[in-house]
């Protein structure tokens, strides 16, 4: 049985049997090692009992630079539809070919839910590419769904859904809607 723990720079080396599949999105070490510097408690690895990474997670909490001009935020008085509060992002999640279908991405993502619930986050949300239907079930049953299509997102032109799932703060669901997928947004519309 495989473990969650924190990622440390050293596994950085050890990704690699997580990143064969095509819908995995690969980054340089300096990417990795931005988000284990100001973001650690949302970095986590999966680690087997061999010691191999069997998957990752790299999350890290934000809001958009502008805020609204009458503080404190609410979505409701906020005139910028695109405008996001203090949430938790999922950046990547995978899991290695060999160990799917074992409940280890839910395991992780539950584990920056938690981090994002502890730092009163309004939700966490994510893009998936939209051809990847199996990740997007595995969000819609963890909870999630999709608040806007981003037309273009991805590098060879592929569009994303951007899922979101709503925390204890947002006590009205105001972040997220129905219908997300029929709702087109540029990429330059997302901060």
């Amino acid at each position: 049985m495989a473990s969650v723990r924190p990622m440390v720079a050293s596994d950085l080396f050890k990704l690699s049997t997580c990143n064969l599949d095509h819908l995995t999105e690969t980054y340089g070490v300096n990417f990795y090692l931005d988000y284990l510097t100001k973001w650690p408690e949302l970095c986590r690895v999966l680690e087997g009992q061999d010691g191999q990474i069997e998957g990752y997670i790299l999350g890290k909490l934000e809001a958009s630079p502008y805020p609204p001009p009458h503080p404190p935020y609410d979505p409701s008085t906020n005139p910028n539809p695109n405008y996001l509060p203090w949430h938790g992002h999922i950046t990547a999640l995978t899991v290695a070919p060999g160990a799917r279908r074992l409940r280890y991405a839910t395991k992780l993502t539950e584990s920056l839910e938690r981090q994002s619930e502890a730092a009163e986050a309004w939700f966490v949300d994510l893009f998936v590419r939209e051809e990847n239907r199996s990740a997007q079930e595995l969000y819609r049953k963890m909870g999630y769904s999709v608040y806007r299509r981003v037309v273009g997102y991805y590098n060879d032109d592929a569009d994303a859904f951007d899922m979101r799932k709503p925390l204890s703060r947002d006590k009205g669901q105001k972040h997220v809607r129905a219908n997300g997928e029929n709702i087109h947004v540029d990429p330059s519309e997302v901060w």
